[in-house]
């Protein structure tokens, strides 16, 4: 059905550069028409929200995401309620995201809450298109990070206004559509999870009982470890490598004299993406940056002990990173590709060590108190090498599906951008269509490898601090 598509039969220039033509009988409305600024506050007592890209703004709680803990000022914080818009910050990638709740989100946010007109969802759809996206530059106020929506400026743009018949009709269609491509994403992921639990099983058994399945084995007394090989050591972390945290002094974090420098910083999601080598970086730092933060060298060690806590990876370049993360420097007994694979299976360990009351953070000393299996230095590096080989076929089949679902996503994104922007016409498939739609829900497998599912945590640590939340 999608395949069959075809454009409208008569068009016009819409005189809007980032959306060329239109459907000869589709109007434009201004956004003020369409959209009024909410600019609320007070209301404290209200659920905390979260903008995600994927799943648009929810409760904190119903996203899983880390809880900010408010201590005061929360009455400064804008209220949302549920259909409204919310538009998200890191320079506009996400798109205006709808919100599924009612709830308080942090001020440096736009709000817009649509009059009837626009309220039967066809929107929700337009504002996720890229040349949209990419539109919001003309409407910003700020420099960097501190970006936002000047609502004067955007109020006075204007917005295609299909028939609302047809705006149904496409709202309809992208909901079956979504749904189609949803589950063969789905499908792929379910594989990537039990493929990555395959791969944790096999590092799993190498780094605790040894590439040699006939050696004797000893009590470890450690609960995660159980037997070990007799003549392997504990050790704990501390004792086999320097830990040195990150660090950013400055506040706020978003300040823009900082940046766009020499000296490559990252943050907590560029560990959680690497598969183990962090390769690129889309954020530096200039000599201002470097005199309040501290730079790495290339083959460290990192962790997260923030955020997504005990993930890791290794440099490739030199680069800076904040005190939500660690770097290792192992000590000359101690093989760093070897550590690497013990802390991808202490990871649950990691989580359970993690205080609930400090926001879920672990410690550097929380992490070198840690028990750790320790065999001679060429074993280690016996069993590095034996692990990169045996899981080489798994990695590979994960990076094909990965690629797989990029590419539907891709093609997700172009047909939802043409639809909405008339590009192609739907209105006789969306006929065709049962009037009911149901997306099924994500299960946990699914959230966690779900598009894009990330917190615009790192810009609201700043926001937090300025008002002690």
């Amino acid at each position: 059905m999608i395949a069959d598509l075809k454009p409208y039969p008569e068009y016009r220039e819409s005189g809007l550069p980032w959306l060329g033509k239109v459907p000869e009988h589709w109007k434009q409305r201004r956004t003020k028409f369409l959209f009024r600024e909410r600019v609320q506050k007070g209301f404290p007592e209200e659920p905390m929200l979260a903008a995600t890209q994927s799943k648009g703004v929810v409760r904190k709680e119903e996203y899983g995401s880390r809880t900010v803990t408010a201590t005061k000022d929360l009455h400064l914080l804008k209220l949302v309620e549920q259909g409204d818009y919310v538009i998200s910050l890191r320079s506009f990638e996400g798109g205006i995201e709808v919100a599924h709740s009612r709830g308080i989100i942090s001020p440096a946010y736009t709000v817009l809450a649509p009059q009837k007109e626009a309220s039967n969802g066809y929107y929700t759809h337009f504002f996720k298109s890229p040349n949209f996206i990419r539109s919001l530059t003309l409407f910003v106020t700020g420099i960097r990070e501190g970006q936002n929506i000047d609502y004067e400026r955007l109020s006075r743009a204007y917005l295609p206004f299909p028939p609302p018949d047809e705006q149904a009709a496409i709202v309809h269609f992208l909901g079956w559509a979504n749904g189609q491509l949803e589950k063969a994403i789905r499908a792929k992921l379910k594989v990537i999870v039990l493929l990555n639990e395959q791969k944790q099983a096999i590092i799993h058994c190498a780094v605790t009982r040894g590439l040699d399945p006939s050696v004797p084995l000893k009590p470890s007394g450690i609960s995660w470890l159980g037997d070990i090989p007799e003549h392997w050591e504990l050790r704990r972390v501390k004792q086999v490598s320097r830990i040195l945290r990150g660090k950013f002094s400055h506040r706020p974090r978003n300040d823009a004299s900082l940046y766009d420098g020499s000296y490559p910083f990252i943050q907590t999601g560029a560990v959680a993406k690497a598969s183990k080598f962090i390769t690129s970086h889309n954020q530096t730092l200039n000599e201002k940056g470097l005199a309040v933060s501290k730079l790495f060298p290339s083959g460290t060690l990192v962790m997260t002990i923030a955020a997504n806590i005990g993930d890791v990876a290794i440099l490739t370049f030199e680069a800076c990173f904040p005190d939500s993360i660690v770097g290792f420097v192992p000590s000359s007994a101690a093989d760093r590709d070897y550590l690497y694979m013990v802390f991808l299976c202490m990871k649950p360990e990691l989580l359970r060590e993690a205080p609930v009351n400090t926001q879920g953070n672990l410690n550097v000393e929380r992490i070198g108190g840690m028990w750790m299996p320790f065999p001679p230095l060429p074993e280690q590096l016996e069993i590095a090498v034996g692990i990169d080989r045996d899981i080489l076929p798994i990695t590979t089949a994960i990076s094909r599906f990965e690629r797989e679902i990029e590419l539907l996503r891709e093609y997700r994104t172009r047909l939802v951008a043409d639809v909405v922007t008339g590009k192609l016409d739907v209105r006789e498939a969306a006929v065709q269509l049962p009037d009911e739609i149901h997306e099924p829900e994500l299960n946990d497998a699914d959230k966690s490898l779900s598009e894009g599912d990330e917190e615009y945590g790192d810009l609201l640590e700043p926001i937090a601090e300025e008002l002690d939340v």
